[in-house]
Parts: structure tokens; sequence; C-alpha cells
């Protein structure tokens, strides 16, 4: 089945009993039972719901996973799947990860014991020079948030293998139009499903996917005994924004290549981040490992004055957090999304206050770089 056609018949496909060709929303919270213990399949909508369940079979079957899980956010995803390791566990992950997921490592898992060491893994060497006795996991961002880093997938399981370490991977900007870790070896991939997966600006969702029945079984564990699940009218509405998702990442990087051809060219515009440009370091990499580079730019206009005089003269290009909808968005990370982040890692890090993010929609290019034209100065 090719990927277009499995993002529209993949997992469930329409409702068996009635013949809708939509799976439909089972808003219940209970199923009744024949006999003790005795139901189809469902007891209680924590523990399982079809309409979720639908959802979960559609994301194991686009990353080639064993299971899928909906989560109520993609931080309810992360924080579920860190819940697999115990007090006194280790584990590594990319510096330049979203700032939510730094900050739930250091500012809510460090108090039940677990650790963690932020490095660039787009530097294989220093996942090895990293290891401890007690690292349990090996988690990557790829491309990175915001600053669009590279790890070789491939290369870093093979690292983690060698010290018996799970490989988990943030698939958010890739997706699985673009990008299947698990294909490549990844033990789990996790999606911030708020963004592209959902498209549109109206669902916060996670979803995570398991290449393992162990994994599954202790994953699924977790998701029932601490709750974070994805209620059903989401859980449809992500199904439906999952379908379109081929032909809009398309679209996103069709955007997104023109307009980062205009930003490099820009005088006001000190760098381009994007890995489909040759010059990007990793641009090899992201080649090899993914059918496309994505919809999301990032570039740095120099000082924080620059860029939020860019932020109050844009029209198209709506300033918000979050990306991957089909309407443009903008952000300033050091003050947004990673302000959660101390300022001198960011300045370690090279998230500046001049940095600028976009996330490319589907309007008109020729529409969005006036808008560029316009706002930069």
């Amino acid at each position: 089945m090719k990927r277009k056609t499995q993002l529209i018949h993949g997992g469930v496909v329409g409702d068996e009993l009635t013949g809708a060709v939509s799976v439909p929303i089972y808003q219940v919270s209970t199923y009744k039972q024949e006999s003790v213990g005795q139901h189809k399949g469902y007891e209680y909508s924590r523990t399982g719901n079809p309409t979720r369940h639908a959802l979960e079979e559609l994301i194991k079957d686009i990353e080639g996973g064993e299971a899928g899980f909906a989560f109520g956010s993609g931080m309810a995803a992360v924080t579920a799947v860190m819940m697999l390791f115990n007090s006194g566990d280790h584990i590594i992950l990319t510096d330049d990860v979203y700032g939510g997921t730094y900050r739930v490592i250091t500012k809510v898992l460090n108090r039940i014991g677990i650790d963690a060491t932020f490095v660039d893994t787009s530097d294989i060497t220093n996942i090895r020079k990293s290891v401890r006795s007690n690292t349990k996991a090996l988690y990557i961002e790829t491309p990175t948030n915001p600053l669009l880093k590279i790890t070789d997938i491939e290369a870093a399981v093979n690292e983690a293998k060698m010290h018996n370490l799970l490989t988990i991977v943030d698939n958010t900007f890739s997706t699985p139009y673009w990008q299947n870790p698990i294909k490549q070896g990844a033990d789990i991939v996790l999606h911030s499903a708020t963004k592209y997966l959902g498209g549109h600006s109206d669902v916060v969702a996670g979803l995570a996917v398991v290449n393992s029945k162990e994994l599954a079984e202790d994953l699924h564990f977790i998701q029932n005994s601490t709750g974070g699940i994805l209620g059903p009218q989401d859980s449809w509405l992500l199904m439906r924004g999952i379908k379109t998702l081929g032909i809009r990442m398309e679209e996103h990087e069709a955007n997104a290549h023109k307009i980062v051809e205009f930003l490099k060219n820009h005088p006001s515009v000190r760098k381009v981040y994007y890995p489909g440009l040759e010059a990007h370091p990793n641009h090899e990499i992201a080649k090899k490992q993914a059918r496309g580079f994505g919809g999301m730019i990032s570039f740095d206009v120099g000082s924080e004055e620059k860029a939020e005089q860019l932020l109050s003269n844009v029209k198209y290009f709506t300033l918000a957090e979050s990306l991957g909808a089909v309407e443009s968005l903008i952000s300033v990370p050091a003050k947004m999304t990673h302000a959660s982040i101390p300022a001198d890692r960011r300045k370690e890090l090279g998230i500046t206050d001049g940095l600028v993010r976009i996330s490319v929609g589907l309007e008109d290019v020729e529409d969005l770089i006036e808008d560029l034209t316009n706002a930069l100065v």
C-alpha cells in the first residue's frame, strides 16, 4: 500500500455495524458486560475506546510499529514514555530539544530520580561519551526544534544498541509521511500530533508508537494507570487530519523551499536554518533518512528588536505558539516555545533573541513572500 493510500485506508476503516465510511465517535465512558468479565473488547474508556483504538491502529500502521497509543497532548505522550524508566536511571537527550521536553525532564522527572544529559546528538561521538552504567535510553529529536539539526537515526540506533539502550525519536517535524524511525531501528517514536498530524489548529494530542509486544504491554499499562488518554472527539479529528497529511506535507515543503530561497538572499537575514539547504551541515544525512525536508524554517535577524519589528509587521503569518497547521505561524523561540530553557543555555545552543521560527502554511507562497518582504527591514 502506497503512503497516501495508507493514510486513508490504514488502521480501522469505517464501521461494520452501520456501514459508516468514517469511524464513529464513541462518546461513551463504560460498556455493558454480558457477565462479569465478559465484554466485547471494551470495558472502560480509559482502558480502551473504539474511536481512540482506530487512531492508535492508524498511527501504528503508518509508522510501521507494533502498537500505537494516543494521549491528551504531546507532553503527556513524552511523560508516559519516560515512565518506562525507574528512579536512578539515566537518559541521553538531544540538546536542541523542544522546550517543553526540556522542562519536564529537568523540572518534573528529576524529582523522581530520572537523570538526564543533553548533548548534540548530530555528532554520534557525543552519545558514546555520555553513556553511563545506569544509562537506559537515547532520546533524539530530528529535525530539532528550533535549529533544525539532524541526527543520523541509523547511526544513533547502532550506537545505542552497543550499550543496550532504547532509542526514542521525536518525529513531530518530519511526520511519518517523510520519515519512519522505527523502520530505521528506533524502539519508540513520539509525535506532538497537535502539529502536522492534526494540521488544522483544532486539536491537542500526542501519539507514541512502539516496536515490540513487550514495550506495547508496558506502555499500555502506564497509559491505563496514569490516564492521560485522548478523548474520542479529538481522536476523530486527528484521524480526519491524517487523511490529508500527504498532500499537505508536499505543499508545506514546496512553499518552504521558495521561502528559504527568498530568505537566504535577503540582506536583513543573517542566517537561515533549513535541512533542505545544501549548506546545512547535516543536509546529506537528512536526504538519506527522510523523503522530504519539511515546512519548518528558522532564521536569525540579528536582534530582539528586529525580531519584534518583523512580528509586528507580518499580515499572513500569525504570531502564535505551535506549528504544522494550514495557516502560516511565526514565533520567537527564545520568548515563546523555548522560554522555559535558561537564557545562558539558550545562548550556548544558539537560540538567540533574534531567532525567528516560521511554520510555512498552505497559503499562496507569493502572498507569504510578499508578507515577509514588507515586514523585514
